[in-house]
């Protein structure tokens, strides 16, 4: 069984790191974090590399320990989390050169790029996945753990709003409430606080807004002026695409963020039920959910 020799190449390794996706979200680093609090239980201390992320997720328990880099060459092990392909995994390289690798994911896009998978596009969020790993692995979930854990499910989830939502994801939360975890707080933190720059990317934004094919798909962009004028930090264009998304009669929405380079730009869609957005972005070479792709790299 996968998992059991999941936790076989865990016992073996005595480097570990831990990878996820570019631009994380709470998903991604509260998985991260999770995983290398659980990776604590069993002896082992992994190094997390996220080399930026929203100051918002600042208040996760050992959000202090992620490095930007490492200088180690090479691990025994990798464990790549909420990242559907090796392409938009931050440090592949660590991953790729690893002398064993896990991916863990809830994609159903997932490339199974792993010597070891652990794929299941049902969970809405990568967190959730983990706390069936937890007790299979008889990992006590401490208050931390499950802080980094509400933390994927909140996000990931929309605050409980999406579609994909399981019987499973009230039980899980009503068990982190039982051990002190703070859900109102997480939810006040990571969906209904705004920093400046992202208030004023989101006045923007809205200004820009077009609306096309009868009102069925929404459109609008930032430049990465706007991101200078405004001072914007990482992760302060997120949520920006669920500006259209919530207007009524909106079946697509379409955001578009300029990169650094002149003519490279990014682009996320979200969509309602019944419409697949992330077999567009795989053309482009992006993917996710069906309702909520993850951004892709094109030219202008």
């Amino acid at each position: 069984m996968t998992l059991d020799e999941i936790l076989k190449e865990i016992n073996k390794a005595q480097t570990v790191v831990i990878l996820t996706h570019e631009a994380p979200d709470g998903d991604a680093i509260g998985s991260s974090l999770a995983m290398k609090l659980m990776l604590k239980q069993l002896g082992k201390n992994a190094d997390v590399i996220i080399p930026e992320y929203a100051k918002i997720y600042e208040f996760l328990p050992l959000a202090n320990e992620i490095k930007k880099e490492t200088e180690v060459e090479k691990y025994d092990l990798a464990i790549s989390l909420d990242c559907a392909n090796l392409k938009r995994l931050v440090g592949n390289e660590h991953f790729e050169n690893a002398r064993k690798s896990i991916v863990i994911d809830h994609h159903g896009s997932n490339s199974m790029y792993g010597d070891l998978n652990y794929v299941n596009p049902v969970s809405p969020a990568c967190c959730e996945i983990l706390v069936g790993m937890a007790e299979y692995f008889e990992i006590e979930i401490s208050k931390d753990i499950g802080t980094c854990i509400m933390t994927g499910i909140i996000t990931d989830t929309g605050g409980f709003r999406h579609i994909g939502i399981t019987p499973e994801t009230f039980e899980y939360t009503a068990e982190l409430i039982r051990l002190g975890v703070n859900v109102p707080d997480i939810y006040k933190r990571t969906l209904r606080t705004k920093t400046k720059a992202n208030f004023e990317l989101s006045k923007r934004a809205i200004d820009r807004l077009e609306l096309l094919e009868d009102g069925k798909i929404s459109f609008t962009y930032i430049t990465t002026q706007d991101e200078l004028e405004v001072n914007a930090g990482p992760g302060d264009h997120e949520g920006l695409v669920d500006i259209g998304k919530d207007i009524e009669g909106v079946q697509i929405s379409i955001f578009i963020r300029q990169k650094d380079e002149e003519d490279m730009y990014k682009a996320s869609l979200r969509s309602v039920e019944g419409i697949n957005v992330s077999d567009i972005c795989l053309v482009f070479g992006g993917g996710g959910h069906a309702r909520a792709a993850r951004s892709f790299n094109t030219r202008k």
